[in-house]
């Protein structure tokens, strides 16, 4: 995956997004340009691993050998998150504006089959480890899923409650001392919306603007200051000079635009859940609780296609941010896909597991 690459690893995938084809020579002749001269075996060692962790493939034989990226899909676009991040947001070349042509690479393929292998045998150990549980066990780690992604997807949008402290307000009704009382609100708002689509997985299978509502209804009630609906004024992100877009009208047509993908029958369960979590996001149509009801969205999706939730326990919040940041301002999906999959990943081995 993205984040065990070296930094001359990604180089080698940006070179490779300029051209259809490059060689081992045309590589070295790249980095040799620099102070920091590269040597073949260097160069083998590096495509090999980029072949084995599915980013490249080897076309031809011999003097003819060129190595071609696997997904040759503008939105996977690699970048180094450490150095793109070290450059201030003022100082940063981004795209200001939202970008209505991002809707077009969407419907190419965003997993690499090697990605999609690991997703659908993950997946199958999700299924058969359910079918191993008592429904007491199942209940028992439905619970313990709710309360950590309740916390995390709550700790992300900056709220100060610990895990032990979402864990005795959703189970015993006990709010944390010393902390605002809209923490307490957003967290048992997730529980809420957990719940729901869980009784409603089916209705998921396909989405509609009106049930990426529904969701955002039930995360934002109760909180002072928030309105349910599409907003029509501006909203300004924090650490980014992003824009998105201010009129309800193309918010509609965006979000609508973004359905119609969703429903497209030609992608994977799993594309459908990591375009409506990073696209949700980027669009940002309601004025508050953006982020939070695209995780939950993304959630309802593999819901739907009987496939693990995510609880997001083991991410980094400022991860999580810096990926989302990367697809505001360069429409780079690839980080995120990084940290999707290896929340899958976590979420298999954590949840439902019958103690294995």
């Amino acid at each position: 995956m993205m984040s065990r690459l070296t930094s001359r690893q990604r180089q080698i995938l940006q070179l490779m997004q300029t051209k259809v084809g490059v060689s081992n020579a045309e590589i070295r002749a790249y980095f040799n340009q620099s102070e920091d001269p590269v040597s073949r075996v260097t160069i083998v060692r590096d495509l090999d691993a980029l072949r084995q962790a599915g980013w490249v493939q080897k076309h031809g034989a011999g003097r003819t050998v060129r190595y071609r990226l696997v997904l040759d899909n503008p939105l996977l676009q690699p970048f180094d998150p450490e150095a793109y991040f070290k450059v201030e947001t003022d100082h940063r070349s981004i795209l200001p504006t939202f970008n209505f042509e991002v809707f077009s690479h969407f419907s190419a393929e965003l997993f690499t089959p090697i990605e999609l292998q690991k997703l659908t045998v993950l997946t199958q150990t999700y299924q058969k480890n359910l079918t191993e549980m008592s429904h007491e066990l199942i209940r028992k780690e439905t619970e313990r899923l709710t309360i950590e992604l309740s916390w995390k997807s709550s700790q992300i949008e900056g709220n100060t409650y610990s895990l032990l402290d979402t864990e005795a307000l959703i189970k015993d009704h006990r709010e944390a001392p010393g902390h605002a009382k809209e923490e307490a609100i957003m967290i048992l708002n997730h529980k809420l919306a957990i719940e729901y689509i869980r009784a409603q997985a089916k209705d998921y299978r396909r989405l509609s603007v009106r049930k990426i509502e529904d969701i955002h209804r039930i995360l934002i009630q109760g909180l002072p200051g928030v309105h349910h609906g599409i907003r029509n004024r501006l909203v300004r992100i924090v650490g980014t000079n992003y824009r998105p877009l201010d009129n309800a009208h193309q918010l509609r047509e965006a979000l609508e635009h973004a359905v119609a993908l969703f429903n497209a029958k030609k992608i994977t369960g799993f594309q459908k859940a990591l375009s409506a979590i990073i696209l949700l996001s980027y669009i940002q149509p309601f004025v508050d609780g953006n982020k939070r009801t695209a995780r939950l969205v993304g959630n309802a999706i593999l819901h739907a296609n009987q496939a693990c939730p995510l609880s997001y326990r083991s991410i980094d919040p400022v991860d999580y941010k810096k990926a989302v940041l990367l697809f505001y301002e360069k429409n780079s999906l690839s980080y995120f896909k990084t940290l999707f999959i290896a929340q899958y990943e976590f979420s298999v081995a954590h949840y439902f597991s019958n103690g294995r």
